[in-house]
């Protein structure tokens, strides 16, 4: 015959662990090695609790102990502060696509040891054979020749231009594609390196021309078009327009203009847009002629030539997209 004042205070312990465990563990829905969800068998509950200090699985409904001995994936070790867990963990940064398995080992080219002792004469010559076959081993395949060359010049770019790096890893995710797909055989590397950098800038929205980029390569400005179709084609990259506002907080910011300028300079685009006036039109030179247009409102003038050359494009090109965008917009332009 069971006792309900013992039943009570089972059912009263077992309620008091399940709120403890609440405070201290954490409730999960438990999977096991086979992908099939954890099933408590005395209530036939799915969620679980996992309580880190005894090692068990804890029914979060009856409070039923369903594994034991569970091991705790957590790290030993505490931190309080983002700097104290920056030290005091051993795993890895996030990989760089701009450092290959080939490029993961380099010997040193110091003469002293670890505890800072000079290297005899007969160690000296031991390293640097071992020097000369490390580099040797380094790059084995032609794949791996191009990446590094491919990685070398991407870098180069990019630190003319103040690209950020997740452009870069974009960039470098697309030439592996390219170069998977054999289309860089018969072709200039630099052109595809310059063709994916345009193309990864205008996925993640950074105002950076064909024009901008043929600047710092040895490839013409039209080689580096023909690639950039070509690989636009072969992948089946669909590409967003470029927005006309992406140019301008950089074009402000060479002219070293006002943010008055910078919101009167997206406004004007803002209603050109809506007119349909942006159309088929070249980005830099709508958002070039909106900051002229803008400084010409608010008094801070800025010749065309001027902005020209802070959008990198030319003062015809200027002139007119202004003339048009006066012209539709019926913006009076103050007589200086």
């Amino acid at each position: 015959m069971s006792n309900p004042e013992q039943e009570r205070k089972d059912q009263q312990g077992s309620s008091n662990l399940l709120s403890k465990l609440r405070v201290s563990g954490k409730i999960i829905e438990f999977k096991s090695e086979g992908e099939e969800k954890l099933v408590c068998p005395y209530c036939g509950s799915t969620t679980f609790i996992f309580d880190y200090e005894n090692g068990q699985v804890i029914c979060a409904k009856c409070g039923s102990v369903v594994l034991e001995h569970v091991i705790d994936l957590r790290p030993e070790w505490r931190a309080f502060t983002a700097e104290e867990k920056e030290a005091r963990a051993r795993a890895g940064g996030p990989l760089n696509r701009l450092t290959s398995e080939a490029l993961t080992t380099t010997i040193d080219w110091a003469t002293k040891d670890a505890s800072g002792k000079e290297l005899d004469i007969k160690r000296k010559l031991e390293i640097l054979k071992y020097r000369k076959w490390q580099q040797r081993v380094r790059v084995q395949t032609s794949y791996e020749r191009n990446i590094i060359q491919a990685m070398n010049e991407l870098s180069r770019i990019s630190s003319q231009l103040g690209i950020p790096k997740a452009c870069v890893d974009e960039a470098m995710g697309i030439y592996e594609q390219v170069l998977t797909k054999g289309l860089v055989r018969g072709r200039s590397v630099e052109a595809i390196v310059a063709a994916c950098l345009h193309m990864a800038c205008r996925k993640i929205g950074m105002p950076r021309s064909l024009d901008e980029i043929s600047q710092y390569t040895r490839a013409s400005r039209k080689e580096v078009a023909r690639c950039f179709r070509l690989i636009a084609r072969e992948l089946g990259v669909r590409l967003p327009l470029s927005d006309p506002k992406l140019y301008v907080p950089r074009i402000v910011e060479q002219l070293k203009l006002s943010g008055e300028i910078l919101k009167e300079a997206l406004n004007i685009l803002e209603q050109a847009k809506r007119k349909g006036l942006t159309a088929g039109k070249d980005p830099a030179g709508l958002a070039a002629a909106a900051v002229y247009i803008a400084s010409l409102l608010k008094g801070e003038v800025r010749t065309q030539k001027e902005v020209a050359m802070a959008a990198q494009v030319t003062e015809v090109t200027v002139r007119n997209r202004y003339k048009e965008l006066a012209r539709e917009l019926n913006i009076k332009i103050p007589i200086k």
